[in-house]
């Protein structure tokens, strides 16, 4: 692989210049000094800029700025339903944004499956993710610059943002077949415990610290999890979809009736019909590791 022709494309479509790993030119020297960056972060050092590195280093970019670069409202009335093929149902959280409100966000066209014309898309199960970012709105300009797209966005604060239709099928999990027959939210965490700080200048407050995390057979750093009013706007979007959907609420469990904490092929390529964290779908995928999503579900079942 010509690495310098691959970062150059690589920059052309994300947006990043080689100023930004202290160099001017795509050549061997950038390539040096990217491998240089991914060693220093425990990334493997493959000297290329793709979309794993690119976000950890936007991400760290945009660690500089306040949260006051990322207002979201401004006073505006917030919604009170999803939108499914064009369809509202409700959803009990105080602060839900479609993307057609003031402060909403929105999916770009082109970065998603649009099936406006055709029946009601059959979505057998919903997708949680964590960003790797510092807010929703951070969150939402990688995607654009990726190209992909995810359905709803769960900020700091617990606002919900939905980006598009659930009829359309967002580019969020991989693969076509996992995309068609799926919808999806990005939670936003940055991940990494470095940023708390961020959090706390920006008053958000210290998120907790999950060390006993396991993903895949394999223990996980300690790293950040959610805030509580992130998993409360959570349980309330799942409890929507549920209604929406008819997504029943189950989840891959293991051998001891907890949740899965590994890939399961029955998801992506079976009849499985659930809430599941991306890595239920993905061999490469650790979020969102720590999630007991068969918990919550209980309690959505309990109330």
């Amino acid at each position: 692989m010509d690495k310098n022709f691959y970062n150059e494309a690589s920059a052309k479509k994300l947006g990043w210049e080689p100023s930004w790993f202290g160099e001017k030119y795509f050549d061997d020297k950038l390539t040096r000094a990217i491998k240089k960056w991914q060693r220093s972060r425990s990334i493997s050092a493959d000297g290329l800029c793709g979309p794993m590195t690119f976000r950890r280093l936007w991400t760290e970019r945009q660690e500089r700025k306040i949260v006051g670069d990322y207002c979201i409202n401004n006073g505006n009335s917030y919604s009170n339903s999803i939108v499914y093929n064009g369809e509202f149902f409700p959803i009990e959280w105080q602060k839900f944004l479609l993307w057609s409100d003031d402060g909403g966000i929105s999916a770009k066209p082109g970065h998603f499956y649009d099936y406006s014309t055709r029946p009601r898309r059959n979505i057998r199960y919903f997708v949680n993710h964590w960003d790797v970012c510092l807010n929703s709105r951070s969150c939402q300009e990688v995607l654009d610059k990726r190209g992909i797209s995810v359905h709803f966005l769960i900020d700091n604060d617990g606002t919900i943002y939905q980006t598009l239709d659930l009829q359309h099928a967002a580019w969020h999990a991989g693969s076509a077949r996992t995309n068609r027959a799926s919808a999806g939210v990005e939670i936003s965490n940055a991940y990494y415990p470095k940023y708390q700080a961020w959090y706390v200048a920006n008053n958000f407050g210290e998120r907790p610290i999950i060390s006993d995390a396991w993903a895949h057979g394999n223990k996980l750093e300690p790293f950040m999890g959610f805030y509580p009013v992130q998993i409360e706007a959570l349980k309330a979007l799942w409890k929507a979809i549920h209604l929406a959907t008819g997504i029943p609420y189950e989840t891959p469990l293991n051998q001891f009736g907890k949740t899965s904490t590994k890939y399961v092929q029955d998801v992506p390529y079976g009849k499985f019909e659930g809430f599941v964290s991306h890595y239920h779908v993905s061999k490469n995928k650790i979020d969102c590791a720590a999630l007991d999503i068969h918990e919550l579900l209980q309690d959505l079942k309990d109330s």
